[in-house]
């Protein structure tokens, strides 16, 4: 997932959301420097990589590069599969807090329970009981 100056945020919110261990964060600024492609300043505290395991799964975080298109949260919508049905209606409440939510959690033809919400960072998340065909 890309960001635009706020993946610190969006990590740290995902930490907290996702109970997982504290991310390792490598900034634009712990880069080697390049002649070719000189740092500007204000992109030294940007967080270049960091990754997190959210219900098994390793998601990778960055923000962009000064000057790159950003386009939020278009590219993206994240699958959580899960036989816990309490910890996807709780990362579902959690997540539509601020956010837009899709689709409520229900049952559909393909599961017992499934709901989509865009959450505050823009990102869209599906979730799904069971491990189903979704």
């Amino acid at each position: 997932m890309n960001f635009n100056g706020n993946c610190r945020e969006a990590v740290e919110y995902y930490t907290e959301v996702f109970k997982t261990e504290e991310p390792k964060i490598m900034t634009f600024g712990e880069m080697p420097p390049s002649e070719e492609y000189p740092l500007p300043e204000e992109a030294k505290n940007l967080i270049m990589h960091t990754r997190l395991n959210m219900c098994g799964s390793v998601v990778m975080f960055s923000d962009i590069f000064p000057g790159m298109t950003f386009v939020q949260g278009t590219n993206i919508s994240l699958a959580i599969v899960s036989d816990n049905l309490d910890e996807i209606k709780s990362l579902f409440n959690q997540l539509k807090v601020d956010g837009t939510v899709g689709m409520e959690l229900q049952e559909t033809f393909w599961s017992k329970c499934y709901g989509s919400v865009k959450d505050k960072f823009g990102i869209e998340w599906q979730f799904n009981y069971g491990s189903g065909e979704m």
